[in-house]
């Protein structure tokens, strides 16, 4: 138990119980949170605080599949272009003077037709646009979302989009009162309403927030008690890592998330698992996470560098140790990324993995000399960019490439610098990683397909182009039937396999350490923080 002074609020009704009785769970977030505006969020940090304040129609649960939310249930109708939505009655906002006299009011339809009409509205500049790129106008004057009562929202389709189910659970799709944004305007940020578990108490910025329970929230356990168990989040902004350490070993926060390569042996032993030294007072909460860490080729080298072959491509990934990389330099934190580009955790994970990039030394050796590279022709010198984070990472993959007769240069750069140099093609082999904000594959494929070239219409930074990748992609785009739609992947991940525009190197995890006494704290392979399940015993 932690003693916090609450500060008053027409929210919190009378509580009788003493300020030590009550209960604070405290995190530090090092980057910052920089907004509470889901129509605004872009950072991972931001998404962690907004999931406490809002709901949408949907979320999801531990394993990363869709449950209801503010939804109790919906339809999908055949030809995949018609969502229609069932809303539950109990939701309130909350409260606010803005509301009137009540100080709340329920959610209906509409506030959900308001929410996604102000993310489609340009001057909103929402990065969660894209979502609703496929409404059909012509069903509704309100761009294809239609209230159809209090309790029924419809959205419909052009096209089928099989992702939309899973899109619809991020912050973007967030439920937002219109009096109280558009009386706030900009500064919604800092005023922010929602229907989630906490409310915003305090937040000064750089130094902490706190958030405190909405004692009218609407979902209750499987007991019928009513969630959130605690009275309050409180959220730090240590920016070092090391000192954001020193505060939970003494006690001072509940929980810190990831490591530092500074307290990396202090944590967890060389398996992987927590440090023995620490076992009575702390707990380790370990998930897969939709991110893969990996080594992106430019397809399009003016150059002529040796990566322009396929053949040196698959070298390179057939030379790799992935057991040995994840054992001896991330102390067994992640898997050996074997399996395709797709990360481990994704839904339906194994429908479409391959036989990926495995460690094979006669393979690499055999390849570079089907390239027509020997003792007497030597491989051009390469460079490799990376930040300074993963610069050890690469001196290690250096050190490996050498043995098959790579001259691999390590150039290590600020983040910023590594971000401008990919995106005006000055780095032609880099190490990087790709985060899913939702849990399907097409999040993944898309980075491949040629009409998503970057800067101008995506994410395609390899400039990877293929016809039969691409028709695949827009069958999988549309695809309502799920194992069909998997044949599809697994088609673009062998596709991804063979011609090697990137490497995978490992599929990463999520590493929570926890005080003994925190329960409840869910998570899944997006790496949600659900804290309204979290008790402290």
């Amino acid at each position: 138990m932690f003693s916090v002074l609450l500060f008053s609020s027409c929210q919190m009704k009378e509580d009788r119980r003493s300020e030590q009785e009550k209960t604070v769970f405290r995190y530090n977030e090092s980057a910052g949170i920089t907004t509470l505006d889901p129509a605004y969020v872009r950072r991972f940090e931001d998404f962690l605080a907004i999931e406490q304040l809002y709901n949408g129609l949907v979320t999801l649960d531990d394993n990363s599949e869709v449950i209801p939310s503010i939804a109790k249930s919906w339809t999908v109708s055949e030809d995949g272009l018609t969502y229609t939505f069932n809303l539950r009655k109990d939701v309130l906002f909350n409260e606010s003077e803005l509301f009137g006299t009540k100080k709340s009011r329920r959610v209906t339809a509409s506030d959900f037709l308001y929410s996604f009409l102000r993310i489609l509205d340009p001057s909103t500049a929402s990065p969660g646009r894209y979502i609703f790129e496929n409404l059909n106008n012509s069903k509704s004057k309100f761009d294809g979302v239609v209230a159809e009562d209090e309790n029924t929202l419809i959205l419909h389709l052009s096209v089928p989009q099989p992702s939309l189910i899973y899109q619809l659970s991020l912050p973007y799709c967030s439920v937002v009162p219109h009096e109280v944004v558009e009386h706030y305007g900009n500064d919604f940020s800092t005023h922010p309403i929602g229907t989630g578990p906490f409310f915003l108490k305090r937040w000064k910025k750089d130094v902490k927030m706190i958030l405190a329970k909405n004692i009218n929230y609407f979902e209750v356990d499987e007991n019928g008690v009513s969630l959130p168990y605690l009275d309050a989040v409180s959220i730090y902004f240590i920016q070092d890592k090391h000192q954001e350490f020193i505060k939970f070993r003494a006690g001072n926060l509940e929980m810190i998330s990831g490591m530092n390569e500074e307290d990396k042996d202090q944590l967890l032993n060389s398996d992987g698992e927590l440090n023995e030294t620490l076992v009575d007072k702390f707990t380790l909460q370990k998930t897969d996470w939709l991110n893969t860490e990996y080594l992106g080729i430019l397809m399009e080298d003016n150059k002529q560098s040796p990566l322009q072959s396929r053949l040196i491509r698959q070298a390179i990934g057939y030379a790799i140790d992935r057991e040995d990389m994840v054992r001896y330099l991330r102390n067994n934190i992640g898997t050996p990324a074997t399996k395709g580009f797709v990360p481990k955790g994704m839904p339906n994970f194994n429908q479409f993995t391959i036989d990926g990039f495995h460690y094979d030394i006669e393979k690499a050796n055999e390849l570079i000399k089907q390239a027509g590279y020997n003792e007497l022709n030597k491989i051009p010198p390469i460079i490799l960019s990376a930040t300074p984070e993963y610069r050890t990472l690469c001196e290690y993959l250096q050190q490996k490439l050498e043995r098959v007769g790579f001259t691999i240069k390590v150039d290590v750069n600020s983040v910023s610098s590594m971000n401008q140099r990919i995106a005006q093609f000055e780095a032609v082999f880099y190490r990087k990683s790709w985060i899913a904000d939702f849990p399907d594959a097409i999040n993944y494929f898309q980075l491949f397909y040629s009409k998503n070239f970057y800067p101008e219409n995506g994410s395609n930074y390899t400039h990877f182009s293929n016809k039969e990748y691409d028709a695949l992609f827009e069958l999988a785009l549309i695809e309502q039937n799920e194992g069909l739609r998997n044949s599809f992947y697994k088609k673009m991940n062998q596709i991804l396999h063979d011609e090697a525009p990137v490497i995978p190197l490992f599929y990463a995890e999520t590493l929570r350490f926890l005080k003994s006494n925190v329960k409840g704290l869910k998570g899944n392979s997006l790496n949600m923080l659900s804290l309204k399940s979290v008790k402290l015993t």
